[in-house]
């Protein structure tokens, strides 16, 4: 069949074909030089053209091709990796919304020129930057002049975590740094005029007229997709309730305010019936419809979702303003081909898929032709139930979680918040600039109704099944439980409609694997610079350090340990031993304790901790499954506060053993190596992360470990670990993994074999985007 885009079965067909192609570069570990695509594109599009009953298939070839030219481009413009930890000057503009934190000021800087050793250097594009120590006022559409310490985009890898990486990818991130202080860092001026900067003026507004700082919050959000004033608190409760989509602004709020901006040149009409003669009324209210929706994406910062339902207003539009029809199958292929054709990284969002997937589902599954109030309800809630579940599989793919509440959650919200608060709270905004004597009383009016909503939806939060957790999804559990949406939901009339359930349970009830009698696994977490080690045998499960929590609120117990725990569906923690207290091994504790309160809890100073712990003492044992725990230090004579107070455990199973060390010195290892007695020679946890003033020859000699793991933050500031330390483990013939380089390293050991590495995260399924060890 010969493809032309103005016909709606060709589009219709087209776009699927186009983004198969690009999902597939996707799964590439490299991708060939953006040069080299572009070359095998011009084959492709002559053919495109030669020979029609083939575009089907090169359609896929193209969007293929345009993903590899885009990903190679994207790639080739981040930080080259022999420049990393230098310091550049750069020049450039504040995009984005600065966000200010108690530990530094964040913002993203667009670099358009810089210096490296007073030479000029190749660096274009966005960098995340964070200014510690005092820094300076900044606001969107500034130029600075600044010196940056800058490394590539790197993030934590690990099982229930969030690929960071993939992320700065599609935010087109370049570099990541810091301000170093310089006498010459300065601001050089200040743009009349941008899209930012009137986003910052609003926001600023909001604030200075409504009291309550939460609720100028909300309506910051889902007035210009301001969410820096929402803490972790305020996402738990978005989450719990299935509304994230609503918090920052949705496609469905452009939807609503292109509906309004047809109905406004509809009561114009209705004041003035003549116009009809001289404007045709369709084409105005299209015309106008566009505009408004125009207007309010790029007020909310061009989002994915935004852009979407922009796009698909658009062809709506031209179409009506060209008196040419269209099914909504026709304008949802044609927004996607115009994404995909402006920015194929956009499928490396989950927003793409979750947007596209539920227009596409509602299209299908909800065909009714009644009309009136009691259609618009029955509409309303069975759209809202399919989304619930239709959902659910992409929502545990990219989040690990779902709300069981969401669908009434979303029944009260969606309709409230859309047609209520965010057309309130955009009539304050647009009275900001025209009286902002008046802009009061109406942003007074949308914060108690945002407030009310709000209260209601933290009641919810706390019900039963509020946050539900499965294991990590499988690429075909995925697939079936989508197909299981589809048929679930198909038009009445089609035969056997709730088999579709059977096809969620591959999802909802994944095998999972247990370590047999005598057996246990480990996972030495990715945390940056700190430790978090994950213990499991077949019935029970240890958590050894939670990582670190910033200043900034950034915690890494909440970000990557309890993710991990969900991930690897284990549903009950039985103890929680943190070696000692310092942040980089107990930051993240708070958080554990909260999600497993019934845990035990050890601490090898417990005094210190923030939560109640008993004290690990040497001499404490036990045995879960077959596999013996035994706790080798520290001596009840050993000081009340000092790295060397770490719990030392040592997990013995039948066919391996496992020595975590924490942050002890060379002055404890003797008595370590001593209290290791004739055990076999276990893997070993590399003490303090590899620092010099640990790791002594004649410690590695003791222990003879037939691995080591290291667990340290990518190019930390200490060093960790050590080149000499290094050099002990290579001279005793001991292999050591790092966290920095390989993520996540997964450790079994069986009970009738040797150990062995299962996994390390970085190397385990390569990306194009990822980082190299």
């Amino acid at each position: 069949m010969a493809l032309a885009f103005d016909k709606p079965l060709a589009a219709t067909l087209a776009a699927p074909a186009l983004l198969l192609g690009v999902l597939l570069v996707q799964w590439l570990p490299v991708l060939p030089p953006r040069w080299l695509s572009m070359l095998t594109m011009l084959p492709v599009i002559t053919a495109f053209w030669r020979w029609p009953r083939w575009r089907l298939p090169l359609c896929c070839c193209a969007g293929a091709l345009w993903a590899m030219v885009w990903g190679a481009g994207a790639m080739d413009a981040r930080l080259p990796r022999d420049l990393e930890g230098r310091d550049f000057v750069v020049t450039g503009r504040v995009v984005e919304l600065p966000l200010l934190r108690e530990d530094a000021t964040r913002f993203v800087l667009y670099v358009d020129s810089a210096t490296l050793d007073g030479k000029a250097a190749f660096l274009r594009g966005r960098v995340t930057v964070s200014w510690y120590n005092d820094a300076p006022p900044i606001a969107p559409c500034e130029r600075w002049r600044l010196q940056l310490r800058l490394r590539r985009p790197r993030s934590l890898l690990g099982p229930g975590a969030p690929d960071g990486e993939r992320m700065a990818l599609q935010r087109r991130l370049v570099a990541t740094g810091y301000v170093r202080e310089d006498a010459a860092n300065g601001r050089l001026g200040r743009a009349a005029w941008c899209v930012d900067g009137v986003r910052e003026a609003v926001a600023r507004g909001i604030a200075a007229r409504v009291d309550d700082p939460h609720d100028a919050a909300l309506l910051q959000a889902f007035s210009v997709g301001d969410t820096r004033g929402l803490d972790q608190d305020d996402w738990e409760v978005a989450r719990a309730n299935g509304i994230p989509h609503l918090i920052s602004i949705s496609g469905f709020h452009v939807g609503v305010v292109a509906m309004i901006g047809a109905w406004l040149p509809g009561a114009l009409y209705l004041l003035w019936p003549g116009l009809a003669l001289r404007l045709p009324r369709v084409q105005m209210q299209a015309a106008s419809a566009l505009l408004m929706a125009a207007m309010y994406s790029t007020l909310a910062g061009l989002g994915l979702p935004t852009v979407r339902t922009l796009l698909m207003i658009a062809v709506v539009a031209l179409a009506r303003c060209s008196r040419r029809g269209g099914s909504g199958a026709h304008s949802l292929a044609l927004a996607m081909i115009a994404i995909l054709a402006f920015d194929p990284l956009a499928v490396l969002a989950a927003g793409f898929w979750l947007s596209f997937t539920g227009v596409a589902l509602l299209m299908l599954c909800l065909q009714s032709r009644e009309r009136g109030l009691r259609a618009f309800l029955r509409e309303l809630t069975a759209g809202q139930l399919l989304m619930t579940v239709s959902l659910l599989p992409l929502t545990l793919w990219f989040f690990g979680e779902a709300s069981l509440v969401g669908a009434l959650s979303n029944l009260v919200a969606v309709p409230f918040v859309s047609f209520v608060v965010v057309p309130c709270a955009l009539l304050g905004t647009v009275l900001l600039g025209l009286c902002p004597s008046w802009a009061t009383p109406v942003l007074w009016l949308a914060a108690k109704l945002a407030h009310a909503q709000w209260w209601l939806l933290e009641h919810m939060a706390t019900w039963p099944g509020a946050h539900w957790y499965l294991p990590e999804v499988q690429p075909w559990a995925l697939l079936l439980a989508t197909l299981g949406a589809l048929w679930l939901f198909l038009p009445r009339g089609m035969p056997l409609r709730a088999l579709g359930l059977l096809l969620f349970l591959p999802l909802l009830w994944p095998p999972l694997p247990q370590p047999a009698a005598g057996a246990f696994e480990a996972w030495v977490l990715d945390v940056g610079q700190g430790l978090s080690v994950l213990l499991r045998t077949r019935h029970h499960a240890l958590l050894y350090d939670t990582g670190a929590r910033y200043p900034s609120g950034y915690d890494l117990g909440e970000a990557a340990v309890l993710p991990a725990i969900r991930a690897l569906g284990i549903a009950r923690l039985d103890m929680l031993m943190v070696s000692h207290a310092d942040n980089d091994h107990a930051g993240g504790a708070d958080g554990v304790v909260a999600a497993f309160p019934q845990a035990l809890r050890y601490a090898g100073e417990p005094g210190r901790m923030s939560v109640p712990m008993q004290a690990c003492m040497a001499g404490q044992a036990w045995t879960w499954d077959g596999v013996r725990f035994r706790v080798l230090h520290p001596a009840a004579n050993v000081g009340d506060r000092d790295n060397d107070r770490s719990c030392v455990l040592l997990v013995e199973g039948a066919g391996g053993a496992l020595l975590l060390t924490g942050d002890i010195s060379s002055k404890a290892e003797p008595a370590v190596a001593d209290a290791l007695g004739e055990s076999p020679s276990p893997v070993l946890l590399v003490p303090h992360h590899g620092s010099k003033a640990s790791s002594g020859a004649d410690f590695i000699d003791a222990v003879a470990p037939p691995l080591a793991v290291v667990s340290a933050g990518w190019r930390n500031r200490f060093g960790h670990p050590k080149p000499e330390v290094l050099a002990r483990y290579a001279a005793a013939g001991v292999p050591v993994l790092n966290t920095a380089d390989g993520g996540t390293i997964a450790l079994d050991f069986p009970a009738d074999g040797p150990t062995r590495v299962m996994a390390q995260w970085r190397l385990r399924a390569p990306r194009y985007w990822r980082e190299r060890p």
